[in-house]
C-alpha cells in the first residue's frame, strides 16, 4: 500500500472546528462516543433474530417455509454486519475495546469471512486513502468493470451499466469463495496486494468450512427437502445479500459525484483528509431514521468516514452540527434522496465506459 501526505486546506479547519464541537457535545450531554442504549438493544435483537430464524428454518415442514426461514436469517445476519459488526469493527459499538473485538469476530467469521482480512484493510486502507487507486484497499482492477481512469478502456466497458447490476448478484459469493481465497495465493482483484498472517489462514478456511456446515450440510443432512432445495436458498440467499450489500454501499463511493484522486510523484494530495473524505463519499437520506436504524448509518457514508470513532446511534443528533460547520468552512456535503444517488451511480459506470477522463457532475444542495 503507497503511503501518502496531504494538504491543508479549507477541509483542515473544518475538521477541527467539528471534532472542537463534538468534544463539546459530549461532555455536556454526558454520553459515550460508543454504543448507548439503543445499541445494547440492537445488539441484542439482531443477534436474536439470527438465532430464531436459523431454530426456524431448521424446524420447517415444508419448502416454503425452509426458503421463507433461510432468507430471513441470511437478512437478519446482514443487518447485523451493517449495525453491530461495523460499529464494532471501529471499536465503537460497545466501551469494551474485548467486546468489540468478540462481537466483530462472532459477527463476521461466522459469515464464513475473515474479521481479521476485513477490519484491518478497511481501517488502515480504505478509511485512510478513499478512493486512491494503489491505496485503497477497496478499489478493483477487474478487467470487466472500469472504475478509475487509469484503467484501460476497453469496448465492452461501454455497456458495463448494464451488465454490472447483473454481476452484483455474485459479489458476496465471490467474497466468501474467491476473493479471500485468492489472498491466500497472494492474488487479488484489489489493487493491493493482502498478507494474511498464519493463524488468520487457519481461521479463514475454518470459518468458511464452519460456515458450509451450517448453512448447507446440516439442513440436507437433518432436513427432508433434498440438496437441490438446499443449494438454491444457499444461492437465493447470496443474491438477495449481494443486491442489497451493494446497493446500499456501491453508491456511496462509486458516483459521478465523487472523485477518485491521484497523488504526485512523491506521493502528495493537494487536499487535505478531511477534504479527501468529503470529496469521495455520497450520503442518501442521512437523517431518515428508518435508514439509520436498518443500515447503521452506511447512508451517512461522508459523517462515518470523518468519525469513526463515533457510534451510528449518534449521527442523527450531530448531523445538524456536522452540516453547519462544514457550511461554515465552505465544505460541500453531498446528501441526497437514495434515488438520485442511485442514479449518479448508474451514471457512473455509464460514463467510465464510454469516456477516458470522468466528467465529474456538479452537486448542487
Amino acid at each position: 500500500m503507497k503511503k501518502l501526505k496531504f494538504t491543508k486546506d479549507e477541509g483542515t479547519a473544518f475538521y477541527k472546528e467539528l471534532n472542537e464541537s463534538l468534544d463539546k457535545y459530549f461532555t455536556e450531554t454526558a454520553q459515550p462516543r460508543t454504543g448507548n442504549a439503543t445499541m445494547y438493544f440492537k445488539i441484542v435483537l439482531y443477534f436474536s433474530l439470527d438465532i430464531l430464524f436459523y431454530i426456524l428454518m431448521m424446524k420447517s415442514d415444508t419448502a416454503f417455509e425452509f426458503y421463507l426461514y433461510y432468507l430471513l436469517m441470511g437478512l437478519s445476519v446482514l443487518l447485523t454486519a451493517f449495525n453491530i459488526s461495523h460499529d464494532a469493527a471501529h471499536g465503537v459499538a460497545v466501551k469494551s475495546k474485548y467486546w468489540n473485538k468478540i462481537l466483530f469476530s462472532i459477527s463476521f467469521n461466522l459469515q464464513g469471512n475473515n474479521a481479521y482480512v476485513w477490519g484491518k484493510n478497511h481501517n488502515e486502507s480504505h478509511h485512510l486513502y478513499t478512493n486512491i487507486e494503489g491505496s485503497d484497499i477497496d478499489v478493483l482492477n477487474n478487467p470487466l468493470l472500469r472504475m478509475t481512469e487509469t484503467q484501460p478502456l476497453k469496448w465492452y466497458h461501454r455497456y458495463q451499466f448494464l451488465y454490472a447490476p447483473f454481476l452484483s448478484l455474485l459479489y458476496s459469493l465471490n467474497w466468501f469463495f474467491m476473493r479471500e481465497t485468492l489472498m491466500l495465493f497472494k492474488y487479488t482483484s484489489r489493487t493491493i496486494q493482502v498478507k494474511i498472517p498464519p493463524l488468520e489462514v487457519v481461521k479463514l478456511i475454518v470459518y468458511k468450512l464452519a460456515y458450509l456446515t451450517y448453512m448447507i450440510v446440516l439442513p440436507i443432512l437433518l432436513l427432508p427437502f433434498g440438496t437441490a432445495t438446499v443449494i438454491m436458498a444457499f444461492i437465493l440467499n447470496h443474491f438477495m445479500v449481494s443486491i442489497i450489500f451493494t446497493s446500499v454501499l456501491g453508491v456511496s463511493h462509486l458516483s459521478d459525484y465523487v472523485i477518485h484522486p491521484l497523488p504526485d510523484q512523491d506521493g502528495k494530495l493537494d487536499m487535505s483528509w478531511p477534504s479527501l473524505q468529503m470529496k469521495t463519499s455520497v450520503d442518501y437520506n442521512a437523517s431518515s431514521v428508518f435508514f439509520n436504524w436498518t443500515l447503521g448509518g452506511f447512508n451517512a457514508h461522508a459523517l462515518h468516514h470523518l468519525l469513526p470513532n463515533i457510534s451510528h446511534v449518534h449521527y442523527l443528533k450531530i448531523l445538524p452540527m456536522f452540516k453547519e460547520i462544514a457550511a461554515k468552512h465552505g465544505v460541500v456535503y453531498m446528501d441526497m434522496p437514495y434515488s438520485e444517488a442511485y442514479k449518479s451511480y448508474m451514471r457512473f459506470l455509464y460514463k467510465m465506459g464510454r469516456q477516458q477522463h470522468l466528467d465529474i457532475a456538479v452537486y448542487e444542495s
